[in-house]
């Protein structure tokens, strides 16, 4: 496999690792045992290997702690000046909250 170099032995002439018939890093976790069954069941019922499960869960948290980090940023770079209103709009804002029925 090309790029792999001296982590698969090609480099220095050695044996080095067998990565195997794919492309996917293997790895392996411990997860509490009710974990694991409620992830056994939720792949059995979905219909998906536990490895697509796993993915399919890690990718969505990672997602979210990105656009979490953005949020966390920009509420940062607002929170450095007081945010300032016209005071005619405000008032044309609150004057329109009253026409509502909620």
């Amino acid at each position: 496999m090309a790029g792999r170099g001296a982590i698969d032995g090609e480099m220095d002439g050695g044996v080095g690792y067998n990565f195997g018939y794919t492309e996917n890093m293997k790895t392996a976790v411990s997860v509490p045992d009710d974990l694991f069954r409620l992830a056994e069941a939720t792949a059995r019922r979905l219909r998906v290997s536990r490895s697509k499960l796993y993915a399919t869960a890690i990718s969505e948290f990672l997602n979210r702690q990105q656009r979490n980090a953005v949020t966390e940023r920009l509420n940062e770079v607002y929170s450095r000046r007081p945010a300032k209103v016209d005071s005619a709009l405000h008032r044309a804002q609150l004057k329109s909250l009253e026409k509502d029925s909620w």
